[in-house]
């Protein structure tokens, strides 16, 4: 299955890069199409656990701000591609699935920290009003919400990875298996409605992996809960919401 993986990309190494720019575009729109259909269906799963209020009909400006960020992470993907042919990123063999795993934990550390700090600075008022707002106008998330991003900004979080790789030397397997958790963390966050059980924050170090009410907390609030795949930014550096525990059990617990 490892050996499979890496002879997939092979080829994206040799091939004409205008080929490989449709290759990842391929890509890109897969995932787009993949996270909504799945995002849909969980929001219709746990209809009955919601975290805000239903979003009001899609608009044009999400439709468009969500296709250029469809093209600007297949632009951010091509750029990897281009650094991994001049020798920039490395990626080195899978080796044992011990490997893989420690791979995919120092990519999402790593990616769990750099996108917090990011998140912060984002929220810096020249910045903000620069390139986060716009995803801030989005109060009621839905799936979509998690690829309506300000231009500059999906180009930032993408600046963010390509950093990462080509400092840290990972795996292909280990690089696939935090990007897919990735884009699933993206989407849990953006679902307006709960999946996970009253006693996800009473189980020890799980609880600190984050939920969908941490982050639609911070799409009502925006000076808490910056991070992404965990909480452990915000409870060191004092910025989790002193309502999380509250909501979380409010949205996860059975309608009475």
């Amino acid at each position: 299955m490892v050996e499979a993986l890496d002879n997939l990309i092979q080829p994206l190494f040799t091939m004409p890069l205008e080929q490989a720019a449709w290759c990842v575009l391929l890509e890109n729109a897969l995932i787009f199409a993949a996270a909504l259909v799945i995002g849909h269906l969980a929001v219709r799963v746990f209809k009955t656990h919601p975290i805000t209020e239903p979003p009001p009909p899609i608009t044009p400006i999400e439709i468009v701000l969500a296709a250029s960020c469809v093209l600007l992470n297949a632009f951010i993907t091509w750029l990897g591609v281009v650094l991994w042919r001049a020798g920039v990123v490395q990626l080195r063999p899978a080796g044992s699935l011990f490997n893989i795993l420690v791979d995919f934990v120092a990519l999402f550390f790593a990616m769990d920290f750099a996108m917090y700090v990011f998140h912060r600075a984002a929220h810096l008022p020249i910045l903000y009003r620069l390139i986060h707002d716009t995803h801030h106008r989005f109060e009621n998330p839905r799936p979509l919400t998690l690829f309506v991003l300000n231009p500059f900004e999906t180009l930032g979080f993408g600046m963010l990875w390509l950093v990462v790789i080509s400092i840290y030397q990972s795996s292909f397997a280990g690089m696939m298996l935090y990007l897919t958790l990735n884009v699933a963390f993206g989407l849990m966050g953006h679902l307006g409605v709960e999946p996970f059980p009253r006693r996800w924050l009473e189980l020890p170090l799980i609880r600190y992996i984050s939920t969908s009410t941490f982050h639609a907390e911070h799409h009502q609030d925006r000076h808490h809960n910056y991070g992404f795949y965990t909480v452990i930014w915000d409870r060191l550096f004092g910025t989790l919401s002193p309502v999380y525990s509250d909501e979380f059990q409010s949205a996860a617990a059975p309608p009475q």
